[in-house]
Formats: C-alpha cells, sequence, structure tokens
C-alpha cells in the first residue's frame, strides 16, 4: 500500500482498544477501550482526546441518525448514550441465550439494524455468535453460534463477509430467513481481527500479534490477497476510513497481555492512504 508513515494521535494507550467508527457529523472518531470500559473520542482538528465511561465490556460505540445520540452494545445489554449529558437510554437486554460471554465486535447493517457478536470473554471456547437487533424489533436474535472469536464484519454486493480469529479464516455469508447461512471459508496466515472496507471493495485487515495489515480484493465469491503495511504496534485490532475525504486510516490497538508493552502498543494510529472508505452507517431509530 502506498501510505504515509503510521502516526501516534494523543497520549491514550487502550488495554484493548476497538471499533474505530468516524462521525462524519462532528468529523471525530469515536473508539472503546473494552477492558478499562471506555469510550475514546478523538477531534482531530483539536488534537484533543475525551474520556467517557462506559459500562462493563462495552464492546462498540456507533452512530445512530441523531446527532450525538450513539448506540453502545455492552454486557449490560444495548442502549442509546446521550453525549452530551452522558446518560444512558436502555433499548434492550443482553441475549439470555448468551449469558457468560462478553460482545466483540458491531456493525451497522445496510438496513439500519444492529450485528453484533459475542465470544468467551477467555477466549477458551467456541461460545460466540451472531446476533441481529433493529428498532422494530428490540431484542437481541441470534443468526449463528459456534464461533470462536468473531470479528470483521461488512456487507459487499450480497455478501456478508466476517472472520473467525482464532480458527484464523475468513467466511462468504448471507442473510435469508432470519439465520446468517456460511458459504464458503477462506483460511488465512495469522490472526485477522477488525477490518476497513474501501469504495472498490478492497478489505483492509487488522492483524493481531503479527504488527501489519494486510490488503485484500474481494472479488464476488473470491478473496484475493495484495499486500501489507508494518505497524509499529504488535496488536493492531481494528480500522476504519475517517477523515474529510475519508481517505485517512485509524487504527485502534492493545496492550493487554504483552509482558512488555512499547511506547506505542494501545496508541490510536492513523496513516493517510489513496483509498476512500464508505460513511459509516447510522442505527434507524
Amino acid at each position: 500500500m502506498n501510505t504515509t508513515a503510521p502516526e501516534a494521535l494523543g497520549t491514550c494507550r487502550a488495554r484493548l482498544g476497538e471499533t474505530p467508527v468516524w462521525c462524519a457529523r462532528s468529523q471525530s472518531l469515536l473508539w472503546v477501550d473494552i477492558l478499562a470500559q471506555r469510550l475514546l473520542r478523538y477531534w482531530p482538528d483539536e488534537q484533543r482526546t475525551d474520556v467517557h465511561a462506559m459500562p462493563r465490556f462495552t464492546s462498540a460505540v456507533l452512530l445512530t441518525r441523531e446527532p450525538e445520540r450513539f448506540l453502545t452494545v455492552s454486557q449490560g445489554g444495548i442502549a442509546l448514550y446521550h453525549a452530551g449529558c452522558r446518560r444512558f437510554e436502555k433499548l434492550c437486554d443482553y441475549p439470555a441465550d448468551a449469558i457468560g460471554t462478553r460482545p466483540n465486535e458491531a456493525a451497522i447493517a445496510p438496513d439500519g439494524a444492529l450485528w453484533f457478536s459475542t465470544m468467551d470473554p477467555a477466549a477458551q471456547q467456541p461460545l460466540g455468535g451472531w446476533y441481529r437487533v433493529s428498532i422494530e424489533r428490540p431484542v437481541a436474535d441470534c443468526l449463528l453460534r459456534g464461533l470462536w472469536v468473531p470479528n470483521t464484519l461488512h456487507w459487499v454486493n450480497g455478501h456478508i463477509w466476517f472472520a473467525d480469529s482464532l480458527r484464523q479464516r475468513f467466511y462468504r455469508a448471507s442473510f435469508h430467513d432470519s439465520r446468517l447461512h456460511i458459504h464458503q471459508h477462506y483460511p488465512v496466515v495469522g490472526t485477522p481481527d477488525g477490518s476497513a472496507l474501501t469504495l472498490d471493495n478492497q478489505l483492509i485487515n487488522a492483524r493481531w500479534g503479527d504488527s501489519s495489515l494486510v490488503r485484500y480484493r474481494l472479488c464476488d465469491t473470491e478473496m484475493h490477497p495484495l499486500d501489507a503495511i508494518p505497524l509499529p504496534v504488535r496488536q493492531p485490532s481494528s480500522c476504519t476510513f475517517g477523515g474529510p475525504q475519508l481517505s485517512d486510516l485509524y487504527i485502534t490497538s492493545a496492550r493487554d497481555g504483552l509482558t512488555r508493552p512499547g511506547a506505542l502498543d494501545g496508541a490510536l494510529l492513523r496513516i493517510t492512504t489513496p483509498f476512500t472508505g464508505s460513511p459509516a452507517r447510522e442505527f434507524r431509530l
């Protein structure tokens, strides 16, 4: 990838940084530190990071169609978060059939519904699955079970792409009859975590433990590896496009599990790319 060198933004170092989301309305980046129970919000123009306290195991803070009203996914359930007054408004409970797990990946689907995954907090058992919540049906419906650490979630030309980190695989699936149906799997080298998608369907994946991003081209049913970019953090966890032109790639990382973390482990990174991403989808209220 022909990009600028990775730049560390601010002094915050996350134990487990995850789920970066670019808010175009405010021109700010939101991401979570799952283990420290906090929402981090970076304002590029001011080079400032705000910190908001979050419930236990909050794995995502996503956009809604209302400014400064965000959707939070935590072990306590799904809620609307009013950032101005820092108030939560519960939308639905955490799935009863997933007690003992925690949420992990989360994204808004093209129809405005929330999809999120669950996992064993210790990543020792295949307790994970995918769930869906909509404003018309504010309950977490299970779409798929039996996964280890579900990560990455993107909709491309009628297909749904996701990964299972511990199985070191990507999957291509479809959604019908209220279930997620797997059609094909793609083994990869390394541990795939969260990903960003370009407008021309290139998937840029954070490789946990490998200090790199790996780029793929998604061509209908095929997944072609292209190249990689090294990063100055050992555990990159996810990435998303942001900035005025949606060409800046923001990358989250983690310090958790490292006996001797480096100065940048857990940092938020940014690189400028020749690619363009899509605006983040908003939960339909």
